[in-house]
């Protein structure tokens, strides 16, 4: 058997995600060149790692230990190039955050500089909701979590990086006065929720029952990219992060509905266990996001003043 490291990096890959398109995604390859490689892997075995059931795969239980296999073989090759950058003095290891899903639009910017100055980091970022997101920081499944409600019952550190606006929000079909909105014309209008476990979805509800606003029709979209579009085609309204609707803002697709107690402001933290005992990647990170968050917020975040 002649097998490479990239074949089962590959093989690794789909077996975990169930499907050579993300496994694409994820490698950053071609579907083609994932499939080619994934096909010389099997040829290499007599028994069937996988089965294609229409247009699903199936790891077989073969399949499913040659997939364990194939993740400690390419835990050990990790150890070894990080011990080997370790030795020549460089940060080497892994650096895991969970983050939620609005947040995709700004923790970027705040990893950039830092993967590139230390090449031998990998970064592992989970984007999910709130719920999977405490989750993942209470059972120690990562180093860091960025948020905007901050789990009461941990105890927890912190770096505030900046200030989570949420405004009521319509696509341009929407005839607005300029004025506030009223509570009754407010009442009228069909809203778009984002899922249970949401910190978005927890602030919009906040706004209803504190205000005494009653839904005229309720939707509910899982992803903040689903709901963004749904408001865009005129479907219905929602309460929004300012952070992920700059774009639609700037070119007339959005706009925002003043209405008085809009908006909500809230913080986006990075967070991380007190008992956590941080490794030098997690240190040397707590140190570049306090030195850098100030020039971060200059250079990408300006544009929030105009809100």
């Amino acid at each position: 058997m002649h097998y490479t490291l990239h074949q089962l990096e590959i093989f690794y890959k789909v077996a975990q995600l169930k499907s050579v398109t993300k496994a694409s995604e994820e490698l950053y390859l071609t579907q083609p060149a994932v499939s080619i490689q994934l096909k010389k892997f099997q040829d290499q075995f007599e028994i069937p790692l996988f089965e294609v059931v229409g247009r699903k795969i199936y790891i077989t239980d073969f399949g499913d230990e040659i997939a364990l296999a194939a993740e400690n073989i390419l835990n050990e090759v990790n150890a070894i190039n990080y011990k080997a950058l370790s030795f020549q003095g460089e940060l080497s290891g892994k650096l895991k955050i969970a983050i939620v899903s609005t947040a995709k639009y700004a923790m970027p910017y705040f990893l950039t500089d830092f993967m590139n100055q230390h090449k031998g980091v990998d970064l592992n970022m989970d984007v999910t909701n709130k719920s999977e997101v405490v989750k993942s920081l209470e059972n120690n499944l990562v180093d860091f979590a960025m948020v905007s409600t901050i789990p009461k019952y941990l105890k927890i550190d912190r770096i505030q990086l900046m200030e989570n606006k949420l405004y009521l929000v319509g696509g341009k079909q929407f005839q607005s006065s300029g004025k506030y909105l009223t509570k009754s014309m407010f009442e009228k209008l069909p809203l778009i929720y984002r899922e249970q476990g949401s910190a978005t979805r927890s602030q919009m509800e906040y706004f209803m029952a504190s205000h005494k606003i009653s839904t005229y029709k309720k939707m509910e979209l899982k992803s903040n990219e689903a709901l963004k579009q749904a408001v865009i085609a005129g479907l219905g309204f929602s309460i929004m992060p300012l952070i992920g609707i700059k774009n639609e803002l700037n070119n007339g697709d959005l706009q925002v509905i003043p209405i008085k107690g809009l908006p909500m402001i809230t913080d986006w933290n990075l967070i991380w266990l007190k008992s956590k005992n941080l490794s030098a990647i997690a240190r040397h990170f707590v140190d570049h996001i306090n030195d850098s968050k100030s020039q971060i917020m200059k250079n990408h975040f300006n544009w929030f003043e105009k809100y």
